[in-house]
């Protein structure tokens, strides 16, 4: 069905979009999953940016010593950060994308080399990685959000 618009009807018929849910869900639950990830930094750090989280560890004056920042705690926000800036675009991208009737192959290959990128990015920013692992994990899953982008871009030009 290639070239041609998919129908709600079929979502769940199409190999495509069922790939798209598989890869979207994966790279949202690693995305998820740096949630978990800063708590145990900051629960283990015990570095707060409320006061209301430092309750367990005393009162007053004895509590304020834990709100304060982390080098650890802060790296992970910034991993955190930069899977938002990524994977939300892909994640809207990826479903016009899949919508647009590429080919299965094609699909395949946008949506496994993104998550892997993530997946590999995540890694460099939490082990940390030498540049330019980072980087170029971030080029490459930016890349791919933006060649599916032009790819509905030149499927569904009504301008």
């Amino acid at each position: 069905r290639r070239g041609e618009m998919a129908k709600s009807t079929q979502l769940i018929d199409n190999e495509v979009f069922r790939a798209y849910a598989t890869y979207a869900a994966i790279v949202l639950l690693k995305m998820m999953l740096m949630s978990l990830i800063t708590a145990y930094f900051r629960i283990t750090r015990k570095a707060f940016v409320n006061p209301e989280d430092t309750a367990s560890f005393g009162k007053g004056e004895s509590a304020k010593k834990y709100l304060r920042t982390d080098p650890d705690v802060e790296r992970v926000r910034r991993g955190h950060l930069n899977d938002l800036e990524n994977i939300v675009p892909f994640v809207g991208i990826g479903l016009l994308y899949a919508l647009s009737g590429p080919d299965l192959s094609s699909a395949l290959l946008h949506f496994r080399i993104f998550t892997g990128a993530r997946i590999l990015h995540t890694f460099a920013y939490l082990i940390p990685l030498p540049q330019p692992s980072r980087g170029l994990s971030w080029a490459v899953g930016y890349s791919v959000t933006f060649s599916m982008a032009y790819k509905v871009l030149k499927t569904a030009w009504l301008l």
